[in-house]
């Protein structure tokens, strides 16, 4: 199994209205791709600003690349991410998932 994590930071005035974006674009993606395991949207607020980290498990790296292509540690962007987006990872980081452990 496969972990991709990705980082992006906006305006707290935008966080509601950025997380609500997400669910529209990138984790319905996620979700929508075959071999897709689970998708976390984490959030923390710091001094004004909203941290967002996007934690997603696949099956494989080929699962991987079949939502971010062949490229796949360049982060996948959506149209309106520029008026969100004060800060963000431009690479998505991947890491192989050594121990699991589900309720």
């Amino acid at each position: 199994m496969i972990a991709r994590v990705w980082k992006g930071t906006v305006r707290q005035s935008d966080g509601d209205g950025y997380a609500r974006y997400l669910q529209e674009t990138g984790v319905a993606a996620y979700a929508a791709t075959p071999g897709n395991r689970g998708v976390w949207m984490l959030r923390r607020d710091v001094d004004g600003l909203t941290e967002f980290v996007m934690f997603t498990l696949w099956e494989s790296l080929d699962a991987v690349k079949a939502f971010a292509g062949d490229e796949h540690e360049r982060a996948v962007f959506y149209p309106e991410d520029d008026r969100f987006l004060v800060d963000r990872d431009l690479t998505a980081t991947h890491y192989e998932v050594e121990t699991h452990v589900a309720d």
